[in-house]
């Protein structure tokens, strides 16, 4: 069984103190555990993907538009991952590793018009670990298609995080028992 990480929307905008849709502390306290996953994943050189939310200034087609506040805007600091996976990706330089993907995606879900499932497809991946933000709302729609896409999931309980703390723990039982999935800590 082959394995892949994928970090989701782990931004300044969803993350950082002054991010424009920031989820705050308890993102920001999961900074060190999404670190320590990705360099794990990294040194053994399995496939990472960073989904990455990506929105264009004043869409009025865009959904998203009347539900929150401008956010992870292209061309902005937003989009940035936040502090450590930051700079992990600044470490990497101009030459990435070819086990380390960047999917710009518009919806919730990294699936959703990204080349997702094709790149996990084409590496014989069946199963996926989802660290990043928000457990209720991007990591929920990921999950939900990953499993109905066939693949198997491990999501990493201190390694994901969101606005609501309720809908953060309604969304790792869900994982659980409606997804089958192996939910973590540590």
């Amino acid at each position: 069984m082959r394995e892949a990480l994928i970090v989701i929307d782990y931004t300044n905008d969803f993350v950082a103190p002054e991010g424009k849709l920031t989820c705050g502390e308890p993102g920001q306290n999961i900074e060190g555990m999404v670190t320590s996953i990705l360099e794990q994943f990294h040194q053994q050189e399995k496939e990472i993907f960073f989904a990455v939310d990506v929105h264009d200034e004043n869409d009025p087609y865009h959904p998203e538009t009347e539900l929150f506040p401008p956010h992870n805007i292209r061309g902005t600091s937003g989009r940035d991952q936040y502090g450590q996976v930051q700079t992990f990706i600044e470490k990497l330089g101009a030459e990435w590793p070819d086990h380390i993907h960047w999917l710009d995606k518009t919806r919730y879900s990294a699936f959703t018009g990204t080349p997702l499932e094709l790149q996990l497809q084409e590496r014989g991946i069946t199963h996926l670990h989802l660290v990043g933000v928000c457990t209720d709302i991007c990591i929920l729609h990921t999950a939900v298609d990953a499993y109905n896409r066939g693949f198997t999931l491990t999501i990493h309980e201190d390694a994901v995080q969101s606005f609501n703390a309720d809908g953060h723990t309604w969304a790792l039982g869900h994982f659980k028992h409606c997804l089958g999935a192996n939910v973590v800590t540590g």
